[in-house]
């Protein structure tokens, strides 16, 4: 159970994650769902996706990883014109990721809380948080294929499948195995976007866009620690902006709250949750509290609320 996602939608929390059987990304795995009033009682889960093709508990390849095999992944709520999709992907059940990967959306029936698949987003892609509105008016959203390279999409906004996309950086390129970027508009109106770097350096890589996604400065190094895991951020209703993720360079534990007041130098970090691994976070503000969703060694799906107010009583000392 990882993959973590929420939205309030419709006067009530909806989180999805991947549903797979036994260990990360096996043949199998489906995209389940839960919903809650208040953020910390949740209903029983339920299915957004059926097994993938070929791939339930009676098909030889279930549980294992094979290219015969079959996993979808949980990707996001995507809030459109009223109405709630699921972004869910799907490729083969062997290495990351399959050559056959694709982007699918899901989307809400109100009137019996049921999904439906509507379409491709977009071939060989996985994006890692759902889209985004631009001050321009687009959505935008990162890609990666199947080799694991970079790319922005921008568009969703004449149909949920018509996207541009654009490339930002190979897997490969200046030795930095860059994945799994997180982007926030900053108050100019450039675009911040942040990489985990698989290569081993053990800090997080930035990049720039001053044209709304289309072109991307040369990834740099920064100081901020990272464990080599999935993060997220949050651009606040009062202007901050917040980092959650695993700084521990060694292991993914604990995970933190980073502070900025411009989207660029971050003063403040306060401790979370930890004393065991925890990854895939994914927060939310909601009537001043934030709901962070993450994940227990893979297995566990949990939620934290904290109230923002609680943000201001960080104290940083000077050797921190």
């Amino acid at each position: 159970n990882q993959h973590n996602y929420l939205i309030f939608h419709k006067n009530k929390f909806w989180l999805m994650w991947s549903d797979g059987p036994g260990v990360e990304d096996r043949a199998g795995q489906r995209v389940a769902y839960s919903t809650s009033l208040d953020g910390l009682s949740w209903s029983p889960p339920d299915y957004i996706t059926p097994y993938p093709p070929g791939s339930d508990p009676s098909s030889l390849h279930f549980n294992t990883r094979s290219s015969l095999g079959y996993r979808f992944i949980s990707r996001g709520f995507w809030k459109r014109e009223n109405e709630l999709l699921a972004l869910v992907a799907l490729d083969e059940a062997d290495k990351f990721f399959g050559s056959s990967l694709k982007l699918l959306a899901y989307k809400l029936n109100p009137e019996d809380e049921t999904w439906k698949e509507i379409g491709i987003v977009y071939k060989n892609a996985i994006n890692n948080f759902p889209p985004k509105m631009l001050p321009s008016g687009e959505w935008m959203m990162t890609r990666r294929t199947h080799d694991r390279n970079v790319y922005i999409l921008t568009g969703g906004k004449e149909s949920f499948s018509n996207w541009n996309s654009h490339p930002v950086i190979n897997y490969t390129d200046m030795n930095l195995k860059a994945e799994e970027p997180y982007w926030w508009v900053l108050p100019d109106n450039n675009i911040l976007a942040l990489f985990r770097d698989n290569s081993g350096s053990g800090y997080l890589y930035r990049s720039f866009s001053n044209d709304f996604g289309r072109t991307w400065s040369r990834l740099v190094r920064t100081n901020f620690p990272d464990a080599r895991s999935k993060f997220n951020g949050l651009l606040l209703g009062d202007g901050r902006y917040i980092l959650v993720s695993n700084p521990n360079p060694q292991k993914r534990d604990p995970l933190t709250i980073a502070i900025s007041n411009d989207g660029l130098v971050f003063t403040k970090m306060g401790y979370l949750f930890g004393g065991r691994r925890i990854d895939y976070p994914h927060v939310i503000e909601h009537e001043g509290s934030l709901l962070i969703a993450f994940s227990g060694n893979k297995q566990s799906v949990e939620v934290l609320k904290i109230q923002i107010s609680d943000l201001d009583k960080l104290t940083m000392s000077p050797h921190e």
